[in-house]
């Protein structure tokens, strides 16, 4: 089992992302491949979750657009993604806090970690 995680470290890309976690405000910027035409997007929302580890490690970012929740899964490691900016460190005391989809308004909002 060793071997096969050992040759997928090397076999990864090394990709400078900044530490984050759940509760965090972060903006992903992904390529988009439209026919011959590439350009890059963002998606700004907080961090509900990271999952997993080494090559198959994810992340799942939610945001409210036009009164409706967008939820969308990242691979850490994809090589779509350009870069990662880390907006707001978010203090919660879970790792998944998937109970933020049964809330709204005032109660949705997460405090800000102080330094």
């Amino acid at each position: 089992m060793d071997i096969i995680k050992e040759i997928s470290e090397e076999l990864l890309p090394s990709v400078e992302l900044p530490e984050f976690k759940s509760g965090d405000n972060i903006t992903v910027y992904y390529r988009i491949k439209e026919g011959n035409k590439e350009r890059i997007q963002f998606f700004k929302g907080d961090v509900l979750q990271r999952r997993g580890s080494g090559s198959t490690e994810t992340f799942t970012i939610r945001k409210i657009s036009n009164g409706i929740a967008v939820e969308r899964i990242f691979p850490v490691n994809s090589p779509v993604i350009e870069k990662i900016e880390l907006n707001k460190k978010g203090k919660v005391r879970r790792a998944r806090i998937f109970y933020l989809r049964d809330l709204t308004g005032k109660k949705a909002r997460i405090k800000e970690l102080k330094k």
